[in-house]
């Protein structure tokens, strides 16, 4: 059975690709954005210590843990909508959560601290990346299933 297209089919055909497009783009922004993050909490796990004593972490490698305050700061934003056809998510760590070490609040956010292990600090590249490997990491092998799973998915063209 053929089916005709006139113009408030095509219509109707247009609008639901674009609103399919979006919803799935979005989906597929989320599913990227909690890959980072847990492999980010991952790579900010390598290892544990007490405050006050040598990490365990070898530079290069991510941090090792001392109050879990960093890993649990890391997060990611919903999405958001930038320009005309745009949408954004962002991972990061977090402001204003402090670690407590010894039953005192420590005077350096988790953000600040998670900075400059990731960063250049004082002419040095930072020692201990965890948020940066996260995300080429993702942008491998597992970005490349979730397209697959999320755009690829369905039959774009029914109505």
């Amino acid at each position: 059975m053929s089916v005709e297209l006139t113009p408030a089919r095509m219509r109707r055909l247009f609008d639901h690709l674009g609103a399919t497009a979006v919803k799935r783009s979005e989906q597929t922004l989320v599913a990227l954005a909690d890959l980072v993050v847990n492999q980010a909490r991952i790579n900010a796990s390598s290892g544990r210590h007490p405050y006050g004593t040598p990490t365990p972490a070898r530079p290069g490698s991510g941090p090792a843990i001392i109050s879990q305050t960093l890993v649990n700061s890391i997060v990611r934003t919903k999405v958001r909508v930038t320009g005309a056809a745009g949408q954004e998510i962002l991972v990061g760590i977090a402001p204003n959560r402090y670690p407590v070490y010894n039953g005192r609040v420590h005077k350096v956010a988790s953000s600040r601290y998670g900075l400059a292990l990731e960063t250049t600090v004082g002419g040095r590249r930072g020692l201990y990346p965890f948020l940066g490997p996260a995300a080429r990491f993702v942008v491998t092998i597992p970005a490349v299933h979730v397209y697959r799973r999320i755009l690829g998915a369905g039959d774009w063209l029914r109505l």
